[in-house]
């Protein structure tokens, strides 16, 4: 275990110092988007306590207060976000206090080429400043979902990196335990045999979820007694 953590530690910090030689776009694609929702979400009353779903578009386009069947779902997804983004953000959500915080963001930043051990970093970073911040906060940290070939007609950028997503996962579920959060491996029940996002839970994008794909994600939560 103490090797692991010193080679993840160790590829980490080569993986910053070779940031400054590759780029990449650490904002959010849709930036005007991404201020309307922000000055969004700054105007609503805080409420304490309950649900938020926290992430990019596969966030915000799950209907989750019908999904769930509670009024009460704070829907903080943002389309095009990435785990830049979120940090940026994280404050609406740590003041609300939530008692429970579902996670689902990364497929941007791999799409926007951001090193796998950034990405984890970032995650990481995101879950420690709600856990100090609202310790009471139960966190939910979701798989990044593959995509599926459709993928590359409309999202190119996210076309043929399922090998990231799985690099990025690993790093999430061998870290879940000691970092205190639960990680859900929606990636695994949403996959085919192929590990590509099965075509019957997704949107013709390749890349998004349709109504099957988000009400397979709530049985998901309930088998596993989070909700």
């Amino acid at each position: 275990m103490k090797i692991r953590k010193l080679l993840f530690a160790v590829c980490l910090t080569s993986s910053i110092a070779e940031a400054q030689l590759v780029r990449y776009d650490t904002i959010r694609y849709a930036r005007d988007y991404y201020q309307k929702r922000v000055a969004l979400f700054e105007s609503q009353p805080i409420q304490k306590g309950g649900v938020i779903i926290l992430g990019n578009s596969i966030a915000e386009y799950g209907d989750w207060q019908k999904l769930l069947n509670d009024l009460s779902i704070i829907n903080r997804g943002i389309a095009a976000d990435n785990t830049f983004g979120v940090l940026d953000r994280l404050d609406d959500v740590i003041v609300r206090h939530p008692d429970k915080l579902f996670i689902e963001i990364g497929i941007n930043d791999i799409s926007q080429d951001i090193p796998v051990t950034i990405i984890v970093n970032n995650i990481f970073t995101i879950v420690e400043r709600v856990k100090t911040k609202s310790p009471e906060t139960k966190i939910y940290v979701h798989s990044i979902l593959p995509t599926n070939d459709n993928v590359k007609d409309e999202y190119p950028a996210a076309f043929n990196k399922n090998g990231q997503s799985i690099l990025v996962n690993l790093e999430l579920e061998r870290n879940a335990k000691e970092r205190m959060f639960t990680y859900v491996d929606l990636n695994g029940v949403l996959r085919d045999k192929s590990g590509k996002l099965d075509v019957k839970y997704a949107e013709p994008d390749g890349l998004h979820l349709n109504q099957t794909g988000y009400e397979t994600w709530v049985k998901l939560l309930k088998t596993k007694n989070i909700l």
